[in-house]
C-alpha cells in the first residue's frame, strides 16, 4: 500500500513538473531604436524567459534613416511585443503593424507629452522617465506572473535616472538662459529642461542642408544675439557648421544624441554624464 501510494506521488509530481514546462512563459521583446532598447534592458533586466532584441543596430546613425532589414523582420516574426519611440520617429512601424497584425506595438513617446510633433522625448531626462515607466507597466500586464519584478527594476532604474537629472540640474544651473545653436530639431526637449535657449537650428529636416541665405542669416543671428555654443551631433559632422563656426568665432561642440552606443544597461546614464561635460566646457 505504502508502494503503491508513493508511486502515485511520484507519478503527480512528474506531471506537474511536465505540465510546469509545458506552461512556462516565454516572452520575447523588441525594441525599435537604441535608447528605447537600454530602457528595456533595464526593466526586464535578466528576466527569466524573457528577451529583448534591438533592431536598430546600435552602430547605426539616426533613426529616422533606417530601413528593416531581414534579419529584423526575422526577430519582428517571433517577437510578442515592440516597443517604439513613436511620436514619428520610426518610419517603418505602419509597414509591421500591417505585416505582423499579431504583434503588440508600444509607442513610448504618448501624445500629451510630444512638443511640436517632435519625437526626441528620451534626450529630457524626464522624458526618457515618462517612457521608463510607460515600458515598465506594459511589461507588468504583458507577464502579470513577474509584475513585481518589474515594478522593482523600473523603481530602481527610474531613481538613477532622476539622481543623473538632479546632478544635470545643478552643474548647468549656472548656465540657464545661455543661447545656442543647433544642428537639428534633436534638442528642444534637452534644452527646455535645462533652461537653454536655442535661438536657430541649421537643418530643418534630417540631412537638410542650409542654402547660402539661411547660412547668411544664421551668421548674422550669431553674432548678434550673443550664441555661446553651436551644438551638433557627434554622428553628423556638419561642414556648414565648421563655416558658420569660422566666421562667427563660434566653436562647434559634439553631443551624443543617445541614438546608438554599447550594449550596456548604464549606457543612457554615461551618455548624458559626457554631454553635461561637454556643455559645461562650451558654455563656460
Amino acid at each position: 500500500m505504502y508502494n503503491k501510494l508513493m508511486k502515485n506521488v511520484l507519478v503527480l509530481f512528474l506531471m506537474l513538473g511536465f505540465f510546469g514546462v509545458v506552461e512556462a512563459k516565454e516572452v520575447k521583446v523588441a525594441a525599435s531604436i537604441y535608447p528605447v532598447y537600454i530602457m528595456a534592458r533595464n526593466v526586464i533586466k535578466d528576466m527569466p524567459g524573457v528577451s529583448v532584441a534591438d533592431l536598430n543596430p546600435q552602430t547605426h546613425g539616426c533613426p529616422h534613416d533606417y530601413a528593416l532589414t531581414t534579419a529584423d523582420m526575422k526577430k519582428l516574426a517571433s517577437a510578442d511585443i515592440l516597443f517604439a519611440n513613436g511620436a514619428g520617429m520610426e518610419v517603418f512601424l505602419s509597414k509591421v503593424a500591417t505585416q505582423y497584425p499579431r504583434l503588440k506595438i508600444v509607442e513610448l513617446a504618448q501624445a500629451n507629452q510630444v512638443i511640436d510633433g517632435n519625437p526626441h522625448l528620451w534626450l529630457s531626462v524626464s522624458g526618457a522617465i515618462m517612457q521608463v515607466k510607460r515600458l515598465g507597466m506594459v511589461m507588468e500586464e504583458v507577464d502579470p506572473d513577474n509584475a513585481q519584478a518589474y515594478r522593482k527594476n523600473t523603481d530602481a532604474y527610474v531613481v538613477k535616472l532622476e539622481k543623473l537629472g538632479l546632478d544635470m540640474y545643478r552643474a548647468l544651473a549656472r548656465f540657464r538662459g545661455a543661447k545656442i545653436i543647433t544642428l537639428h530639431d534633436a534638442f528642444p526637449y534637452f534644452a527646455d529642461e535645462f533652461g537653454l535657449n536655442i535661438v536657430a537650428v541649421v537643418e530643418r529636416g534630417p540631412g537638410g542642408q542650409p542654402s547660402a541665405k539661411e547660412l547668411s542669416e544664421i551668421i548674422t543671428l550669431i553674432k548678434k544675439s550673443g550664441v555661446k555654443a553651436i551644438l551638433s551631433d557627434e554622428d553628423y559632422p556638419v561642414p556648414a557648421l565648421e563655416t558658420i563656426s569660422q566666421e562667427t568665432g563660434v566653436p562647434v561642440y559634439f553631443i551624443n544624441t543617445a541614438v546608438n552606443g554599447p550594449d550596456d544597461p548604464d549606457a543612457y546614464l554615461d551618455i548624458m554624464r559626457k554631454n553635461t561635460k561637454t556643455l559645461q566646457e562650451a558654455l563656460k
